[in-house]
């Protein structure tokens, strides 16, 4: 594979017979298989073989080559005058040595930047996590969150359950809700409320401690869905350019969106096993788990053979839509599907109505569905929604039914 990358014959023999001239040979065949363009390969190759040459001069055995050494490396880059590597950009080279010394894990590139260490979990939260998983069944995704309230909460109030009390703890989640929306001061809440539970269940903290955490103010039904007119969500569908892989991709999340319904998180974890193209159908989990067959038509399949055929990266995945830049990797969170439909809606000019723009296509297809005549049962069962009460919130933005049955101002 080095020599996909190089010319010079002498080159090449020079760094197979060098001291990590087969492990060389092997992050270059992994860099061509996440389909890093060729020039990009090239600099990371050239980074790790400076890194090579760096650490064979300073004695280090390859055994040993592990991240610890890129501190290191990158004070010596500050000073270099080793022969053959003269690099601009410091920070590149540094990179490349990472993802040269961190791809053996699993013989694969996963990340193309250098990701952020996640924190680490103290005991104690290891164990709450472990135990919402046995006894509740918490995805991950929600302990995720969960995690980001609780250690915020054990910084500011200490590592010892059996300090905490009723004042500080009401005094944290009241200074949550004046410092952010009312959705993420419930999630706080709700995830400090399960965190007491799990203590006091294991006699960490006092008895009746969780109900220290208020209950915050909340009426359903209260808001309203916020959504698109049908010739907006056309507009952006339409403004995907069907020439290109990045638009065909783009075209299939948006239509998916659109005509199914379906959430962000659905499309981030579709699965090639998960289309039923006999029969026309898609299989999707979504919140609740349970697997739910929904119809593809035409148009939809269209767009993803399309995709699949023209578009997605030849690599051995099973996740249906791919990022597009390498390495080719599955969607890592929802995130990626909301900046789609968000890109979308600006290439097509139209204006959001509210955050959260890939529910907003969800939200406009309900909306639609009312209006043309579809009983809220069928809506609730489109959508998935376990209970009709979750689906009588479109009823408030069908104004020609309500206007039906609106009564006049009584006189005085």
């Amino acid at each position: 594979m080095l020599s996909d990358f190089f010319q010079s014959r002498a080159r090449i023999e020079a760094l197979r017979d060098g001291p990590a001239g087969s492990r060389l040979e092997s992050f270059a065949r992994a860099l061509s298989e996440a389909g890093y363009a060729t020039i990009t390969a090239r600099r990371h190759l050239r980074a790790a073989e400076h890194f090579v040459y760096w650490a064979h001069r300073h004695g280090l055995p390859v055994y040993r080559w592990n991240e610890s050494f890129l501190a290191r490396f990158d004070r010596h880059l500050s000073r270099c005058h080793c022969p053959h590597y003269k690099h601009t950009k410091r920070l590149e080279v540094v990179h490349g040595a990472r993802l040269f010394l961190t791809y053996p894990r699993d013989d694969r590139i996963i990340t193309l930047r250098a990701a952020k260490p996640p924190a680490r979990d103290t005991a104690l939260l290891s164990t709450f996590c472990q135990w919402m998983r046995q006894q509740r069944g918490t995805c991950d995704v929600t302990l995720h969150n969960y995690r980001i309230y609780i250690r915020e909460l054990l910084r500011r109030l200490g590592e010892e359950p059996s300090r905490f009390d009723a004042h500080r703890l009401r005094a944290f989640v009241l200074e949550k809700n004046r410092s952010c929306g009312w959705g993420t001061a419930q999630n706080c809440a709700n995830a400090l409320r399960m965190f007491l539970r799990f203590l006091i269940a294991q006699g960490q903290c006092s008895v009746g401690l969780d109900a220290a955490i208020p209950t915050l103010a909340h009426w359903p039904l209260a808001s309203l869905p916020r959504y698109l007119s049908p010739e907006d969500v056309e507009r952006l569908i339409a403004s995907c350019d069907r020439a290109s892989a990045l638009g065909r991709r783009d075209r299939a999340i948006l239509l998916l969106l659109a005509r199914l319904g379906l959430r962000s998180s659905d499309i981030v974890h579709l699965r090639l096993s998960d289309i039923d193209w006999k029969n026309a159908s898609i299989q999707v989990c979504g919140k609740s788990r349970r697997p739910s067959r929904l119809p593809l038509t035409q148009e939809m399949g269209q767009a993803i053979v399309a995709y699949l055929k023209k578009g997605r990266p030849r690599v051995n995945l099973d996740a249906v839509f791919l990022c597009s830049c390498a390495p080719f990797r599955a969607f890592g969170s929802s995130c990626v599907v909301t900046k789609i439909v968000d890109k979308a809606l600006r290439r097509a000019g139209v204006v959001r109505p509210s955050r959260g723009a890939a529910h907003l296509l969800r939200h406009s297809l309900a909306t639609t569905l009312l209006r043309r005549g579809t009983s809220l049962e069928d809506i609730g069962a489109i959508l998935r929604h376990s209970s009709i009460e979750t689906t009588q919130i479109y009823a408030k933005v069908d104004v020609p039914s309500l206007k039906q049955i609106a009564q006049p101002w009584p006189e005085v």
